[in-house]
């Protein structure tokens, strides 16, 4: 854990990516999008942990059509900065089983988890299986999975801030940010 004086600094070397006022306006642009997709559905929106968390609490009132709600927990990462093997915390419940999905999450890096993810509930029973992040790496090697719904498009670079964290700190941040290249 690190010491509020090392979370300060760490804080101090990082760089806006995107601003909070550009934040609020992909998560408004994505509400639209959604809910011209999936308003007749009645989709269980399924959380990814830890993520996610900040992304749906900024979403989620936005959607003016009738949902469940539910969470999955899974990390690539750790308190790594480059993502490893997936682990699921909470795996998706059979609560899918004939449901139209909406999984949110934070990021879209290389699409290791949304691909799990999406084989999982599709596995599960789901009827279909949509996504929608906040921020997606521009990457140069092809993904395997592209989500339906994507906020903002990034550098790919380790990023932090809106429920996106660096070593545990700084999910709280309402701009996303990331370490001073050099």
């Amino acid at each position: 854990m690190a010491t509020l004086r090392e979370a300060w600094d760490f804080l101090a070397e990082s760089e806006l990516i995107a601003s909070a006022v550009e934040v609020e306006t992909a998560v408004q642009r994505l509400a639209e999008e959604v809910h011209a997709r999936l308003w007749q559905s009645y989709p269980l929106v399924l959380i990814l942990l830890r993520g996610a968390v900040v992304f749906a609490g900024q979403l989620l009132p936005r959607l003016r059509f009738p949902l469940d709600l539910d969470y999955a927990d899974a990390t690539r990462y750790g308190a790594e900065t480059r993502g490893g093997e997936l682990l699921w915390r909470v795996p998706p419940s059979d609560r899918v089983r004939g449901r139209a999905v909406l999984a949110l999450d934070d990021i879209l890096d290389a699409g290791q988890t949304l691909q799990a993810l999406r084989d999982r509930v599709l596995g599960l029973g789901a009827t279909s299986f949509h996504s929608a992040v906040l921020v997606e790496k521009l990457r140069s090697e092809a993904k395997p999975y592209a989500a339906d719904f994507v906020g903002l498009r990034i550098p790919d670079r380790f990023v932090f801030g809106c429920g996106m964290d660096a070593r545990g700190l700084w999910r709280n941040l309402p701009e996303i940010r990331a370490m001073r290249e050099r």
